[in-house]
């Protein structure tokens, strides 16, 4: 996630998660004149800030409370339609846009690594998206295509939060668990688990594509909890007051230690040494802060120290209330400003970022800035629209909103007023028509008017919907203003920077000859189901693949193409059907556009791996069509055997591509021999060997190789284990062969 700049005012006005308008109060000096930290140690790679006698260490992960604060604060996004999901695997950092009817944009995002936390953030600072989506992303917009969410709730008492749509079929779940080292989870509507980011395999309980989801045995709920049951609880502990708390209530350390304070019994106290009275008064305390969370009176805050943010609450906390604190309208609000200053803290004395890594950071700020200030300029236009279109329409839809309130009157349920709307609008009932589907649970319907889809309370009159979209886009553009505002404060810091001259800064990364010349390189070759065909990755990470012969030809069409991947074949006879696929089989298909880049090397692997290259020709013409079109369908009197398709309908033909095919060693992420277009093989080799037609037969080239790779490598074990001659010959051309260097 990216940082916002901080305001060195006493008072910051910005805009709420929600998109309302907040002022937040700086309690203590402005953040920009707070000074170096006097003492900092590193603790196995923590970095702990001492002041005085106390180490303080920053809060990296929600504690159940929070969780239960944050959660309960979420419910007002109930009732959100599903958007997309996007995935950022370096952060594990998982982002949900949604569109609400009230709010308008909201992004939701959950992070299981280091940082564990779950919350909405601003639509200006979310980070930028992946220009491919990762596969995890993919089948979550599949899943949850026209969803909504219907619960957003904690799991007992645990880290654990459900997210659940309502999709057309049924229900999605997405699980999210902010304990150990972080998962996320998803249910289809069967309620078996589709897909997680980790495995689970323990005795108490499995987690696995095809199971079914089980969390971990509950602790206890201080929401519900009686006094009796709690002096049990208590009494059963052969430890101190704050451990027992902070471990048998789960309630953590920091929020264990404030019960205690507020309690005024000392933490340190052990259970056997309590009388009842102060037990009663322990579970009095607790009770009061869990009462304040369940009815969402909460005043968030953020604090910190000298050296930066150490922790963020629901509540005020006693325990805390030495250090600066910034109060926020809303917990998302809070927790978003906290974990974005977070990692400052982290690097507080180390070396300050370099000026063109700064301006970096804040030109990627400004261009998400300006991307929501369209979607707010657009969000806006739409309402007013909407508001336009119901006065341009005002005598079908008040007559529409008039009819469904007299059934509602006379006790006809939701369902049948639908049936009967969709009967009358078959008989061209104009009134009936407008109706795209009706919401129950909000006492509203969705109009399908001039290409928008318009939400009208039932109960309102038409004047008062039409008030309520004018009032929604009036609220949109003040928030836009604010983006704006925000906008000019980042140019002005860009332009701050502008007298700065750039620094070069190239990080410490392993050479080629450092890889050539180490004596030991640790083999990571894991086994992918494609292996066995023609493969390579294209230089925009596409999976392209391609038949060895007629039988795996066959196989490639009608097990593993999709409607959304493309089919390359040469004009020549004897190549391989080539395949670029937008997804792996067990993903869900999700179309995309694939480079120019990506069909170019597709195609020169296509005429590569074909009679052109095994006959000496350099160049062939190839064809590219839509799985759909490949048949096995034989015109009259001809017949297609194993491995030959008949192609329906219209070819784009790529002329002239020349052939091109270079054999190398890739070291990371993984340890194997790759083959296919230089361009797709050469930057991403150790070393390499790029081929052309030639005299060398298959077998004899691959052992010419692989003596020139024993000479390159230092390690020879290395090479004998990757690069066999028989992996090798797997990516070699038909034909003869030769290095490019040699002739």
């Amino acid at each position: 996630m990216q940082s916002s700049s901080v305001s060195t005012t006493e008072s910051a006005h910005g805009v709420n998660a929600f998109g309302e308008t907040k002022t937040e109060q700086t309690t203590a000096q402005s953040r920009s004149q707070l000074r170096p930290c006097p003492t900092r140690l590193h603790c196995g790679g923590l970095l702990i800030v001492v002041l005085g006698e106390r180490c303080m260490e920053p809060k990296r992960e929600l504690a159940s409370l929070d969780l239960a604060a944050v959660t309960r604060e979420l419910a007002a996004s109930e009732g959100a339609f599903f958007d997309k999901a996007y995935s950022y695997p370096e952060d594990d950092l998982f982002r949900f846009r949604l569109r609400h009817h009230d709010h308008g944009r909201l992004e939701l995002i959950a992070q299981i690594g280091e940082f564990k936390r779950l919350h909405l953030v601003d639509p200006s600072s979310i980070p930028e998206a992946p220009k491919r989506p990762p596969n995890f992303a993919k089948m979550l917009r599949n899943r949850l295509e026209h969803g909504r969410i219907a619960h957003i709730e904690q799991v007992g008492f645990d880290r654990i939060v459900d997210l659940s749509f309502d999709v057309p079929d049924g229900t999605v779940s997405v699980i999210i668990e902010l304990f150990g080292d972080g998962n996320v989870v998803v249910t289809g509507t069967d309620g078996s688990i589709v897909h997680c980011i980790h495995e689970v395999r323990l005795r108490s309980r499995t987690i696995r594509p095809g199971g079914t989801y089980k969390p971990p045995e509950q602790e206890i709920d201080p929401f519900d909890l009686d006094p009796d049951t709690f002096n049990e609880v208590m009494r059963a502990s052969d430890t101190d007051v704050v451990r027992t708390l902070a471990t048998s209530m789960n309630l953590g350390g920091r929020y264990a230690r404030e019960v205690c304070k507020r309690a005024d019994i000392e933490q340190s106290l052990d259970i056997g040494d309590i009388d009842d009275r102060s037990l009663e008064t322990l579970h009095t305390e607790l009770i009061r802060i869990c009462e304040q969370i369940d009815t969402r009176s909460l005043d968030p805050q953020v604090y910190a120290d000298e050296a930066g943010v150490i922790d963020v609450t629901p509540v005020p906390l006693i325990e805390l209330q030495e250090f600066e604190s910034t109060a926020y309208e809303t917990f998302s609000k809070a927790l978003d400003a906290y974990f974005n200053a977070l990692p400052e803290r982290a690097t507080a004395g180390e070396p300050e970022r370099s000026t063109d890594d700064e301006r970096a950071r804040l030109e990627r700020i400004r261009e998400h800035q300006r991307e929501a200030i369209d979607d707010l300029a657009d969000e806006a236009a739409d309402r007013r629209e909407q508001a336009e279109l119901l006065y341009a329409n005002y005598d079908t839809v008040d007559a529409l909103i008039s009819a469904i309130r007299e059934a509602r009157a006379e006790g006809h349920d939701w369902e049948s007023i639908e049936a009967r709307l969709r009967e009358g609008a078959e008989k061209g009932i104009s009134e009936a028509a407008l109706l795209e589907r009706v919401q129950p649970a909000e006492g509203a319907i969705i109009l399908a008017l001039d290409g928008h889809s318009i939400t009208v309370e039932i109960d309102e009159s038409l004047e008062h919907n039409a008030d309520r979209l004018y009032r929604e886009a009036k609220e949109t553009e003040e928030k836009r203003e604010g983006a704006i505002e925000a906008l000019r404060d980042t140019e002005r810091s860009i332009e701050a920077l502008e007298s700065v001259p750039e620094t070069t800064h190239m990080p410490e990364v392993e050479t080629a000859a450092d890889w050539l010349e180490r004596s030991s390189i640790p083999i990571k070759k894991p086994d992918h189901w494609y292996e066995r065909f023609r493969w390579f990755h294209t230089s925009d990470g596409f999976l392209v693949l391609g038949g060895r012969d007629a039988k795996q030809n066959e196989e490639l069409i009608n097990k593993y193409t999709e409607s959304v991947d493309r089919v390359l074949h040469t004009q020549a006879h004897g190549g391989p059907i080539t395949v670029i696929k937008a997804s792996a089989p067990d993903e869900p298909s999700v179309e995309v556009d694939f480079p120019d880049s990506t069909i170019e090397e597709a195609a020169q692997f296509a005429v590569s791996y074909s009679s052109v290259w095994s006959d000496g020709h350099y160049t062939g013409d190839v064809y590219e069509v839509a799985p759909e079109q490949m048949t096995k369908e034989a015109t009259s009197g001809e017949y297609l055997s194993t491995g030959a398709f008949a192609v329906k309908g219209e070819r784009t033909y790529h002329r002239d591509v020349p052939v091109g095919v270079s054999i190398g060693i890739l070291c990371e992420p993984e340890t194997r021999v790759i083959g296919g277009p230089p361009s797709a093989i050469v930057d991403r080799s150790v070393t390499h060997f790029t081929l052309e037609p030639g005299r060398y037969a298959p077998s004899d080239l691959a052992k010419r190789i692989y003596h020139r790779l024993r000479e390159s490598f230092s390690d020879q074990r290395f090479v004998r284990e990757v690069a066999p001659t028989e992996a090798i010959q797997g990516f070699l051309p038909p034909g003869g062969s030769r290095i490019v260097e040699d002739s």
